[in-house]
């Protein structure tokens, strides 16, 4: 005939536990994109106060400024030509330091 009870039985409780098993696989995966994604949130706030820090420290009256004054200044500073080729040029530069250290010359 089919299958016996005891079978089936065991059968359900195998698969129970496999179902088990993969949601607990589940569950630490999603634990894990949870703390990765805390990380690079904490690294990019790290980032911003130590810019932001550093501005602070070289033109001290920024600090009297609200956000949106400040953000005004910077984007007023950051657009003046000057500004646009030394940007550039700290980019580039950035860019053949690394790829000399990725390169190994």
């Amino acid at each position: 005939m089919g299958k016996s009870l005891e079978q089936l039985k065991r059968k359900y409780e195998k698969t129970t536990a496999l179902l088990e098993q993969e949601k607990r696989k589940m569950q630490r995966l999603k634990n894990r994109q949870a703390y990765l994604e805390s990380g690079s949130r904490k690294q990019r706030t790290h980032r911003l106060i130590t810019h932001r820090a550093a501005i602070e420290s070289i033109v001290p009256q920024t600090k009297e400024l609200t956000e949106t004054e400040f953000y005004s200044l910077m984007d007023n500073l950051l657009n003046l030509p000057q500004s646009v080729q030394l940007i550039q040029s700290a980019m580039e530069s950035h860019s053949r330091s690394t790829a000399q250290e990725k390169g190994g010359d």
